[in-house]
């Protein structure tokens, strides 16, 4: 069991680079496995933990399908390290400033991991967030 786990998380790190690669995005990777662009800098404050975060957001898929956005559900709000949101999300946050666009891919373990979200987001799949940090407070 334990080696199959690790296979499936090897598998999952080729999808994600083959992706990244193909659209030749500059993302930078975290020790936790997080990919991170920030591909338009704002000129606000930085993302601390703690602060009340208020983002735009579209989620998708590997597979292109698009799960969530703001433009349909509102912007969302989370207090960074605290609330009930993906811990990628959480840890992706921190590399941001007011006004900054970036893209963030969570693998499944710091996305929804074996369970999915229930609804939208099934169990083992990477979650890409394209976002913007509108506010903190």
């Amino acid at each position: 069991m334990e080696e199959l786990n690790r296979q499936m998380a090897r598998n999952e790190e080729a999808q994600i680079d083959g992706y990244v690669d193909r659209r030749a995005w500059q993302m930078q990777k975290t020790g936790t496995g997080l990919r991170y662009w920030i591909y338009e800098q704002g000129s606000g404050a930085a993302a601390k933990e703690g602060l009340l975060a208020k983002v735009d957001y579209c989620v998708s898929l590997l597979n292109g399908d698009t799960i969530y956005t703001s433009d349909e559900d509102g912007p969302k709000e989370f207090l960074i390290g605290q609330d009930n949101v993906e811990s990628g999300l959480h840890e992706g946050i921190l590399f941001l400033h007011v006004g900054d666009k970036a893209r963030f891919i969570l693998p499944s373990h710091l996305a929804h991991g074996l369970s999915g979200d229930q609804d939208k987001i099934p169990p083992r799949h990477t979650v890409i967030y394209d976002i913007e940090l509108l506010s903190l407070r």
